[in-house]
């Protein structure tokens, strides 16, 4: 049997351990479908992004380890930058191509981890979902795993005096075999990964609304065929 990871071992201690516990008493949090996520193989999880808590919320809430890719500026951050490499952390250059971070997240769904990407490239201060960026649709159809889309709701009004209610909502499985491995391919698929985030979101709205009661996001429509 191999022996678990450096990383692994850091990441189940440090943050799902103490990490996880923190976040739990800082953060009223409440998830739906958690079920919904893959309990192994290679995946790309496409999430909303609004404000920093975003980062260790996701991870608390998520039932396996995710695999994220962090701008490099975060990196470059005294403290920081080792703890987030620690967990596996990825680097990317935002708003230039990065050939580098591009290889290292193949590799990561390649290796059956769960790669996660805040799908507009940087934070939405309004709360609400923005415009989707053509990363996880590439990386999930390039290496034929699925994209899990999951909505943050409620992280951009908290605070640490505040402790605003913060919602997660976990969408099916989405799979892109039918389309094209070019740019044509990416922009459909990023089109509807940004629409299931946003569908998502509009849950955690109606559920926020009420209360905050048990329930399930509902089910995405069946697709027609794209069978030639």
């Amino acid at each position: 049997m191999r022996a678990p990871s450096v990383n692994g071992v850091i990441y189940w201690t440090v943050g799902k351990g103490l990490f996880a516990s923190i976040t739990h008493g800082v953060v009223n949090i409440k998830d739906y479908g958690r079920e919904r996520v893959p309990r192994d193989g290679g995946a790309v999880l496409a999430v909303n992004h609004a404000a920093w808590i975003d980062v260790p919320l996701i991870g608390t809430v998520c039932p396996r380890r995710i695999v994220f890719l962090a701008k490099a500026e975060a990196h470059a951050v005294p403290g920081l930058g080792p703890l987030i490499r620690s967990f596996g952390t990825l680097s990317v250059r935002r708003g230039e191509s990065d050939r580098d971070a591009v290889r290292l997240a193949r590799e990561a769904v390649r290796n059956n981890s769960l790669l996660g990407i805040f799908v507009e490239g940087t934070r939405q201060r309004s709360g609400e979902p923005g415009k989707a960026m053509p990363g996880a649709a590439m990386i999930a159809i390039a290496e034929g795993v699925p994209v899990v889309p999951a909505a943050i709701y409620g992280s951009h009004l908290w605070t640490p005096t505040n402790r605003a209610p913060i919602s997660v909502a976990w969408g099916e499985p989405m799979r892109f075999e039918h389309l094209p491995r070019n740019s044509k391919g990416y922009k459909a698929a990023t089109a509807e990964i940004e629409a299931e985030i946003r569908r998502l979101w509009g849950f955690l709205g109606e559920m926020h609304r009420l209360g905050r009661p048990e329930g399930a996001p509902p089910r995405r429509a069946t697709l027609p065929s794209h069978a030639g």
